[in-house]
């Protein structure tokens, strides 16, 4: 069978191996091959390699400007979910530390953190994951190659060498998420980081700077996004709203010097740091990849390639999924599961589809915000205004009571169709634990629940999440949606 190949994430590197034995373009190595050892990709490997198959993976990282490096697992394993989650959970710590007067503990005013201390044992667990996947990768008998790969054609990969606006001062003095999380030392005041970082800086005690050039948490519910940096800013993030960096100059002293146009008084403005922090999100990685020699279709504005529902590109046997595949969501849980079901189908005569609707997720800021389903603007677009009722509430979660913690901005709305049934297309929740909370619902609202459904559901209490078993405000209504009791 001829070799297939599955590229789910950003990835690249160096010298070259062909898997093509001889000239006869009849026996081949692998009956799948993996570029990219992502979530995704080591799913769908390992998944493949049950069948019995000849699998095997294909994975490098290409160093930061900054020269840092991490193993194999992509993305969420080494510098996204898992470290942000634990440096998220740090933070949440010395949350619960402030807190801890009020319910009896005597906590001594001079506890500090110790970011070399968190930082290791981070690092650690990551490299503890790295090593597992090798180990996982050898039982199953998949080759793993810690090589980049290109495309020579349609069945025969290669390793080969690989050769926007860009801001002054920004790749000699700047740093990313890739470089942050791997630090050693604590990055100190730090400038233009994304939510979930700036969150976890700001409560582990650093001076933390968000600047924002438009809207946060693009791509999410609007009304959500704003109350997360509405509790950020209440509890320590400075914003930086409508402003674009224009340059960054390291002064004597050693500290970096940020310079940014305010848009709205098309002032220049500056200010010192220790760190600057590139929140500029991940491009996928396909010019080195040689798609257009094999005939695979990339979208020209993204880079992403083109797929159908069967995560099939231009080229029969060739397939992508994940967060290089256009218009899929960049979640680990989706690429993991659209790797397995792939695998079923090409291996197993399965004919089961990664069903991409209603895909549950969470922000980790200080205040958590969990979603599923549509957001409002989007169903007002695909329903129209009339057809849908929102349901909300503002309420306090019981954690936050005795210590008189802000609750201000925990909030929850739930997006219903005005129609006999009243099916909910949409839950959004800002509060403690939003993704544990967020999680059963979606398969409730996976399943096509109702809100006479859910409001036949008996809550839990006292928890958060019993208050979406309450909602019965409407936003059409105009009514307080602020909960005043059980």
């Amino acid at each position: 069978m001829a070799a297939l190949w599955w590229y789910p994430a950003r990835r690249s590197g160096l010298i070259a191996l062909t898997c093509r034995r001889g000239l006869a373009a009849i026996h081949y190595d692998y009956d799948l091959l993996v570029i990219g050892g992502g979530s995704g990709g080591l799913a769908c490997a390992k998944e493949a390699a049950k069948f019995g198959k000849r699998v095997a993976v294909y994975d490098y990282v290409e160093p930061s400007p900054q020269g840092t490096k991490w193993g194999i697992g992509g993305t969420c394993v080494n510098v996204g979910c898992i470290p942000k989650k634990l440096m998220h959970q740090a933070a949440l710590l010395g949350g619960a530390l402030k807190d801890a007067p009020h319910f009896g503990w005597h906590i001594s005013n001079s506890f500090h953190h110790d970011w070399s201390k968190m930082a290791q044992s981070v690092q650690n667990y990551v490299k503890s994951l790295n090593w597992g996947h090798r180990i996982q990768l050898h039982e199953k008998n998949v080759k793993y190659f810690n090589l980049k790969a290109s495309l020579v054609d349609e069945h025969t990969v290669r390793g080969v060498t690989d050769t926007g606006k860009e801001i002054p001062g920004a790749l000699e003095y700047g740093i990313t998420s890739d470089d942050l999380f791997w630090l050693k030392q604590s990055p100190g005041k730090t400038i233009y980081v994304s939510l979930e970082c700036a969150g976890f800086l700001t409560g582990i005690g650093l001076e933390t700077t968000t600047m924002v050039r438009s809207i946060p948490l693009r791509g999410f519910d609007e009304q959500m996004a704003n109350l997360v940096t509405d509790y950020m800013e209440s509890h320590g993030t400075r914003f930086l709203k409508k402003c674009v960096p224009l340059r960054v100059t390291k002064l004597e002293n050693g500290k970096l010097q940020v310079t940014w146009e305010n848009m709205d008084s098309g002032k220049e403005e500056l200010d010192t740091f220790d760190t600057v922090m590139w929140a500029i999100g991940r491009a996928p990685e396909t010019k080195s990849l040689n798609l257009e020699k094999v005939g695979v279709i990339v979208d020209p504005e993204t880079g992403k390639i083109i797929v159908d529902n069967a995560e099939t590109t231009s080229v029969s046997n060739i397939f992508a999924i994940g967060d290089i595949a256009e218009g899929r969501p960049e979640l680990t849980p989706t690429a993991i599961a659209a790797g397995k079901l792939l695998a079923r189908r090409l291996f197993s005569n399965s004919t089961e589809l990664m069903d991409y609707d209603s895909v549950p997720t969470t922000v980790f800021t200080p205040l958590e915000y969990g979603c599923v389903g549509l957001s409002t603007a989007k169903a007002q677009e695909i329903h129209g205004d009339d057809d849908i009722e929102v349901f909300h509430a503002y309420y306090k979660p019981l954690e936050f009571a005795v210590s008189q913690r802000d609750s201000s901005q925990c909030y929850i709305k739930m997006i219903c169709l005005r129609g006999l049934h009243q099916r909910i297309v949409g839950l959004h929740f800002i509060g403690p634990n939003a993704g544990e909370v967020i999680q059963g619902f979606a398969l409730g609202i996976k399943c096509g629940a109702t809100y006479p459904q859910l409001m036949s559901t008996v809550g839990i209490h006292p928890t958060c999440a019993e208050e979406v078993t309450k909602l019965h405000i409407t936003q059409r209504s105009g009514l307080d949606p602020t909960v005043t009791g059980c």
